[in-house]
């Protein structure tokens, strides 16, 4: 059952307070969304839930699953798997799009593959990794529609390991898009900080001369915007041109999602004003400090009735550049909240509101840990439950 508990915010917050509304991006991207990252507020969403073709952008989740078997010990980055011909017949060549210009029984490296695959766009670097990892690109793609589901990505499915056109079978949406980000980001913060802000990479040869083949990254960001670090690009004629991308300015992160443009420039002047648009048209206002109790929450079956709510960092929110709006802030959790609990645990969210704005979710944790309850305890309970 979802608990609601009022929570009071600073009294600084409320003097002089004026109308906010959201600014409004007028971008020419028929998709777009984008979230702060720091704050839980999607500052804007245009058509972002409609399932739409990822193009490359579907290697994010190639990248992620990989990031994963890595932190777990399944994975090494100085493990080889070799090009087999039948990939490399099939993945080489202007008709196969992107490639890493892999050769054919060479042995690459999870490093390397990572890096051609993030960087160089590689579609032979993406079936050659889930090969290599899965036995078969389907195999992989299994993996991917798991994780998927895990990660809570609803509106999106995976075909292929590279988003290759496959006929629909591969969709994903503008905000499935935006968390899959958010979860590398979170999850692989020094996978990440490797592998997604190499500006250039080299591998592979030229024919005739046999000189080293050096590609840059796409990513429109790097080097235009401050503190950017990834992600995304994606193109086909069937998606048009998108860009899963993220910064870092001051403490913000922003994550945001373009597609369905017409170019390659409109794409990198799409990209830019939109990441630029976020971190000028907002700010982030401090609300509660660091390690503060805010309220306790009920607890069920535990060594004790009740656990303290409390901030694991300075909880902020967005809100326009310039305005001072009213807030309003509720604590809600789904409880009473099961023991065990772990001390810093997620166990609930404040969640903050303001009219013409977005509603803000802010994490709580667990103030201290609660073990399960002895067996005297659990009786009591079951009787009272009984009993009202």
């Amino acid at each position: 059952m979802t608990r609601y508990i009022a929570a009071p915010l600073a009294a600084s917050l409320l003097v002089a307070p004026t109308q906010a509304a959201a600014p409004q991006f007028s971008g020419a991207a028929p998709i777009a969304y984008m979230e702060d990252l720091s704050t839980g507020a999607v500052l804007f969403a245009r058509d972002a839930d409609r399932r739409m073709p990822p193009a490359s952008m579907a290697k994010m989740m190639t990248v992620y699953v990989a990031f994963d078997m890595i932190k777990r010990g399944q994975l090494k980055l100085d493990q080889t798997y070799p090009v087999r011909p039948e990939t490399w017949r099939k993945w080489h060549g202007p008709a196969a799009g992107s490639t890493m210009f892999l050769s054919v029984d060479e042995n690459v490296s999870v490093d390397n593959l990572l890096k051609g695959i993030v960087t160089l766009s590689g579609n032979d670097a993406c079936v050659v990794l889930a090969e290599g990892i899965s036995g078969t690109e389907q195999s992989f793609t299994d993996r991917m529609n798991e994780t998927a589901k895990r990660l809570g990505l609803a509106n999106s499915h995976f075909g292929t390991s590279n988003g290759w056109p496959d006929n629909g079978v591969t969709y994903v949406t503008a905000r499935d898009l935006a968390n899959l980000a958010a979860a590398t980001i979170r999850d692989f913060p020094d996978l990440y900080k490797r592998f997604y802000s190499l500006r250039e990479f080299t591998w592979g040869k030229t024919l005739g001369a046999g000189a080293d083949i050096t590609q840059a990254n796409r990513d429109p960001l790097l080097g235009r915007v401050a503190g950017a670090d990834g992600l995304k690009t994606g193109h086909t004629d069937e998606a048009g041109y998108g860009f899963t991308g993220s910064a870092e300015q001051g403490g913000r992160r922003l994550v945001m999602v373009v597609a369905g443009l017409n170019s390659f420039n409109q794409r990198i002047e799409e990209s830019v004003s939109f990441m630029d648009w976020g971190f000028r048209a907002w700010q982030a206002r401090p609300i509660v400090a660091a390690n503060r109790h805010v309220a306790d929450a009920e607890v069920q079956l535990g060594d004790a009735g009740t656990v303290g709510l409390t901030t694991p960092k300075v909880l902020s929110v967005a809100l326009p550049s310039g305005a001072t709006p009213v807030l309003q802030a509720r604590i809600v959790y789904d409880g009473p909240i099961k023991a065990p609990i772990a001390k810093g645990a997620h166990v609930a969210d404040l969640v903050v509101t303001s009219a013409g704005l977005p509603e803000q979710r802010l994490p709580l944790v667990a103030e201290n840990a609660v073990g399960e309850a002895g067996f005297f305890r659990r009786a009591w309970s079951g009787l009272t439950g009984l009993f009202g």
